[in-house]
């Protein structure tokens, strides 16, 4: 198993969540975070200047098991992309162990119902 974070635009939000979905990933939780970039880039947007190393996210978490990582990191990183700096990242860590809480089965079994996989 593994946890997936990943800091995206937030107008990148609704795609990355489409895209997630279509990948039949469909647990994550989600957070309006902020942060601060090594850019240290003025934008102006409609007259108004914007310091472009203090902008706010949307952070991603997820575990998935093994053999989904690569279908959930190729569809995070395809949504999220534009092509300029701020694109985000995305962070691929171990996870030891997940236990569901109401049937107390542990490891990847507790990430999914058995019963939908047949």
């Amino acid at each position: 198993m593994k946890k997936i974070e990943a800091i995206i635009r937030k107008t990148k939000f609704e795609e990355v969540k489409d895209a997630l979905l279509e990948a039949d990933i469909e647990w994550f939780s989600y957070y309006d975070v902020r942060g601060v970039g090594k850019s240290r880039q003025a934008r102006i947007y409609r007259g108004v200047m914007y310091d472009t190393s203090f902008i706010e996210r949307t952070m991603i978490l997820l575990v998935v098991r093994d053999k989904n990582v690569d279908k959930t990191v190729k569809a995070i990183a395809k949504a999220a992309y534009t092509g300029e700096i701020g694109d985000g990242r995305i962070f691929v860590m171990p996870i030891e162990d997940a236990v569901r809480i109401r049937t107390g089965e542990h490891g990847d079994i507790a990430l999914y119902n058995a019963e939908q996989e047949k």
